[in-house]
């Protein structure tokens, strides 16, 4: 075989695998497929420095790993806001019409596949680098797998660095081959499509990722260097490169043409090959995207509409109750065990006693449990004409389940109030270990409520001083287990500081605010006040007010434990003097380069972008077509600079 030849077989090999794994519509048998692709190997194997890194025959996998290592995103990837009915999505489009001329809106509706999200790096047009979302910032590395998927391109046409973002979903037919396959193999079965995919991603073998048939859809970009104006242009400049197109993908400008998008893809749900849970909608406009920025969670242009809640009948067995780390007293139904959208489900979210009162809930009753994406299951009816006479009623509790402690009762609030129970020392330790905040290795639910039980532990102090011959002797615990877990606890130690804040376990405080305040205050965070933190993006007064009183509360502890853990602090990057330092600057109007790549240079000054003009704004600079922003900062005496003065104050 020449060279040539083997170039037009690749190609050829190459059609047939697209059809096959992308187009799910074979163009060629098994056999002609596996007779050329041996062809092609043989020559690859007879001549290695000719092979296309292109050729289908790169994708079989084969490498072992022993573990995925850790990988950051070039810009963060983000989390979806929900919205379940027309009028939240009036809503959303209100807020979002606070900053954006509404008249001027569009919306790219396209479906929302469940799958995992990926984020692939292309370099200079070859795949560099393939990360799991992780936290948005940090994710898993499993380029090695990703490089075995079909439906993502080896190479693309495009110069520079390019972040193409996505879902990688197992199509129905193929989940249920591979279940059968498990079931013939003696193995556990996949949930649901969406833990296959993510369970095939994370294989160590590579092999196995490759027999998985994974399939990839662009939702996105990440880092780019594109000049395009509109997200709708920028995905349709993706597909070129190759990938594949969603079924569905209307350009909208009204919530009756949403609406008619979104009943349109429930409509055909059914029929697509890919598992869906809802339409995400994104405002076209990337200067709107800009102007509008994000929340310390969600972007504020793009939001996902949810499916209608799927709904199944069952019976209510039980009540059980749980104390929270604030010792609030929470009850959760059990039922019996109902296969709902995927994934069987027994328990369900009832929120508190109030909310059974109302729905006028027995223990035996038949209800109607729902389940909508990621939503906990929750009773939504109760079938009172089904009742036998067998029913029990449910009564609020009036002592602790777990310390027997007498429990306040303010309004619909029931709160065991006794620092000492074991359920609330036992949750914030669990949750103070767990992946997400300190992950201290070995320390599970059941160790923890041993060490509590024990008296070995009584807060998450106390783990900072356990010693060997504390758990000498203990059940299960062996020298080995010992060690592990006193060197896990040791190893937090200098861990990152917004580890620890969200460890602590503070309301509305999550992984997001607790990066955003260990980047901006550092150690000082015990001093700050309610004016600094209303500063921050996305921070409302109830986050506040929530950080600032569990600080009133447990400034000593806090104390104790920075002195012990000895955070490290990534401080916010040291900028020269300029004019801009410290400013607030709004961005208008049509510029000779991306006013995305003016913002970030202003943000490398020090500068603090907004999209909306205030009092409190020091800058508007615009360029051609600046509209209603430039004439609010000229009604309101905002300092405006065109973009020439803006570059001529920095030289």
């Amino acid at each position: 075989m020449t060279q040539q030849q083997y170039k037009e077989k690749v190609e050829i090999l190459k059609a047939w695998a697209k059809a096959y794994y992308v187009d799910d519509n074979p163009i060629a048998t098994d056999e002609e497929y596996d007779k050329l692709n041996r062809e092609v190997l043989d020559f690859e194997q007879a001549h290695p420095t000719l092979i296309d890194p292109n050729s289908p025959t790169q994708r079989v996998g084969g490498i072992v790993l022993e573990g995925f290592k850790k990988a950051n995103h070039l810009s963060r990837m983000w989390s979806q806001e929900d919205i379940f009915n027309t009028e939240e999505l009036e809503d959303w489009i209100k807020r979002a019409s606070k900053v954006v001329d509404r008249d001027t809106m569009q919306f790219v509706c396209e479906p929302k596949f469940d799958g995992a999200s990926l984020n692939i790096i292309y370099q200079n047009g070859t795949l560099k680098q393939a990360i799991t979302r992780g936290d948005g910032t940090t994710g898993e590395d499993v380029t090695v797998n990703v490089k075995t998927i079909q439906s993502i391109p080896l190479t693309i046409p495009y110069d520079g660095l390019i972040e193409i973002r996505g879902e990688v979903v197992i199509k129905k037919d193929d989940f249920l081959k591979i279940n059968q396959e498990r079931l013939a193999n003696g193995e556990p079965t996949f949930a649901n499509p969406r833990n296959a995919a993510a369970g095939s991603l994370r294989q160590l073998d590579s092999s196995i990722t490759a027999k998985r048939k994974l399939f990839f859809n662009v939702w996105g970009v990440g880092q780019n260097s594109l000049t395009f104006s509109k997200s709708s242009d920028v995905i349709n400049f993706i597909h070129s490169f190759g990938f594949s197109k969603p079924p569905i993908q209307t350009i909208c400008t009204t919530v009756e043409e949403i609406e008619a998008v979104y009943h349109e893809i429930i409509k055909q749900r059914d029929t697509i090959s890919m598992g869906l849970d809802g339409m995400v909608i994104k405002i076209d406009s990337l200067e709107a995207q800009s102007d509008l920025g994000y929340t310390v969670k969600f972007p504020r242009w793009s939001c996902a509409y949810k499916f209608p809640a799927v709904e199944k009948t069952t019976k209510l067995l039980d009540i059980i109750l749980q104390v929270g780390r604030t010792g609030a007293i929470t009850p959760v139904a059990v039922v019996e065990p109902t296969l709902i959208d995927g994934s069987t489900v027994s328990r369900a979210t009832l929120h508190n006693f109030d909310e059974i009162k109302r729905l006028d809930l027995k223990i035996g009753d038949e209800v109607i449990i729902i389940k909508s994406g990621d939503i906990i299951p929750k009773i939504t009816k109760v079938f009172t004409d089904r009742r036998d006479g067998s029913e029990k009623e449910i009564t609020p509790p009036t002592n602790c389940p777990k310390c027997d402690s007498e429990l306040l009762v303010e309004d619909i609030l029931i709160k065991c109030q006794n620092l000492d129970c074991p359920s609330r020392v036992v949750n914030s330790i669990i949750y103070f270990a767990s992946k997400n905040c300190m992950n201290i290795d070995g320390l599970g639910n059941k160790i923890v409520e041993l060490l509590v039980n024990k008296e070995k532990i009584k807060d998450v102090l106390d783990l900072y001083s356990l010693k060997y011959e504390d758990l000498d002797g203990l059940e299960s615990f062996k020298e080995k287990k010992i060690n592990n877990l006193l060197n896990a606890i040791e190893a937090t130690k200098k861990s990152e500081l917004h580890r620890v804040i969200n460890a602590l376990g503070i309301e509305h405080i999550g992984e997001v605010a607790s990066k955003q305040i260990a980047l901006e205050f550092g150690l000082n965070i015990l001093d700050v006040t309610f004016e600094q933190l209303e500063q921050l993006d996305g921070f409302g007064e109830q986050m506040a007010n929530s950080l600032l009183e569990f600080i009133r509360v447990n400034r000593d502890v806090m104390e104790k434990l920075f002195a012990i853990i000895q955070p490290t602090v990534l401080l916010k990057k040291v900028v020269e003097e300029n004019p801009f330092k410290d400013k607030t600057i709004v961005l208008t109007g049509t510029m000779s380069v991306s006013r995305g790549l003016i913002k970030e240079e202003l943000e490398n000054l020090g500068a603090k972008v907004s999209g909306s003009v205030s009092k409190k704004t020091d800058y508007v600079i615009y360029g051609e077509d600046a509209g209603s922003k430039y004439d609010k900062a000229v009604s309101l005496g905002v300092k405006t600079l065109t973009e020439v003065e803006y570059k001529e104050l920095l030289h």
